[in-house]
């Protein structure tokens, strides 16, 4: 437990409201950053701009995703959630400020890396997650909460993913092994977590209204879906095609499905906020089994349609989810979604179907559409809630 003089330092913080928790920079920032690179991956892809980056295009536009965007949203939650898991203060102000520019940091170097050269961006991006993890480490230590060790093991995971990932754009001109890591880590993170908060909220929802079926508590079933979840995904970083991997992947799609199911995900209609993580969740299953599907039977379906279900709508719409209850929960606004932020869901959502029907389709119209409701989802997160997130004051996400 943190001391009585570490105590009086962090309620007595009087700094800029943006450094207050862990989940404002991040949220904001990441939100923002969703914006910008997918815009600046549409004008690359017009050929009305071309980044000062080392990397190809493709690899520039997958590594922001997953390791500038996803890594900022996983620097919010666990920043936020482990103080809650170990009992000790927040981390905030300088500390925090020093975290969030080295997340910057990374961004601008990846974007400028035919500029300052591909090795000097890599130790500079690497070194966010690198100090994330030694950060995460030391609370979740210091708080004997080990039961979390999994957490910081699947982000040491999403580290190696990066690690590999320069190497291999390095050594190769193109990412591989690190672009399947980052996605595989990303997918085993909202197992872990996405099982815990899915049911926990859903129960709790639930448990204030009238009676009938509640979410399954985590039994054996949940303990063999993500294990053999965990083993699909490895298998598909080490061997991304043949019947084996596949089928392996349609046994993870079956049990994750079977999963949600337990989840009486049906009852929650009417609270937009709890509803909006179960079909998140649902492209869990959903990436799984196009995956799968298409390495059975490569000519019926292309393998992005699968990898889109998992990156557009699994990460797009459950980071999307987290970032809206918890910037509302700890900055003490009512648990509900305002109009404006169910239309963001639904946006997000938009994307994600559009993305995956692009790649099935080779539709270049689907593509844009997609694009563009991704960019307004997101854009208008950082409307709705970057004033919340940026303010001491009791600022309404969404006012109507």
């Amino acid at each position: 437990m943190s001391n009585p003089a570490a105590l009086e330092r962090r309620l007595q913080y009087a700094g800029p409201a943006l450094f207050a928790y862990g989940f404002r920079p991040f949220f904001l920032g990441g939100a923002i950053w969703a914006v910008v690179a997918l815009a600046l991956w549409v004008f690359q892809l017009s050929g009305n701009v071309i980044l000062p980056t080392k990397l190809a295009p493709l690899d520039w536009h997958i590594h922001e995703m997953l390791y500038g965007y996803v890594a900022a949203i996983v620097a919010g939650f666990l920043l936020t959630a482990i103080p809650n898991w170990t009992g000790r203060l927040p981390i905030c102000g300088g500390s925090l400020a020093a975290l969030a520019t080295l997340w910057l940091g990374g961004r601008l170097s990846m974007l400028l890396s035919a500029e300052i050269g591909g090795v000097a961006a890599a130790v500079i991006d690497v070194a966010f997650l690198a100090t994330l993890a030694a950060v995460a480490a030391r609370e979740i230590v210091a708080g004997r909460n080990w039961r979390n060790l999994r957490v910081l093991a699947v982000l040491m995971v999403l580290i190696a993913g990066n690690v590999v990932f320069h190497a291999e754009a390095l050594a190769y001109g193109a990412a591989d092994y690190g672009t399947r890591i980052g996605i595989g880590s990303a997918i085993a993170l909202i197992t872990l977590i996405g099982g815990r908060i899915v049911p926990s909220f859903t129960r709790n929802w639930l448990a204030r209204r009238d009676a009938g079926r509640l979410p399954v508590p985590f039994t054996r079933y949940d303990a063999v879906t993500i294990t053999v979840s965990a083993a699909a995904l490895t298998l598909w970083v080490a061997i991304p095609v043949g019947i084996v991997t596949g089928a392996v992947l349609l046994v993870a799609a079956a049990l994750q499905a079977g999963r949600l199911a337990r989840w009486a995900g049906e009852r929650t209609l009417a609270d937009r906020l709890v509803l909006v993580l179960h079909v998140g969740y649902a492209f869990v299953p959903i990436g799984f089994a196009l995956v799968g599907l298409a390495l059975i039977a490569p000519t019926w379906l292309p393998t992005t349609a699968g990898i889109h279900a998992w990156t557009a709508g699994a990460i797009g719409l459950m980071t999307l989810a987290v970032m809206t209850r918890a910037s509302l929960g700890h900055t003490g606004r009512p648990l509900a979604a305002s109009p404006g932020t169910q239309a963001i869901y639904v946006l997000a959502l938009a994307a994600a179907l559009l993305r995956i029907g692009a790649a099935i389709t080779a539709s270049s119209a689907m593509l844009d559409f997609a694009a563009v409701a991704w960019i307004a989802a997101f854009g208008g997160f950082v409307a709705l809630y970057g004033p919340l997130l940026a303010s001491h004051r009791p600022v309404w996400a969404g006012r109507r």
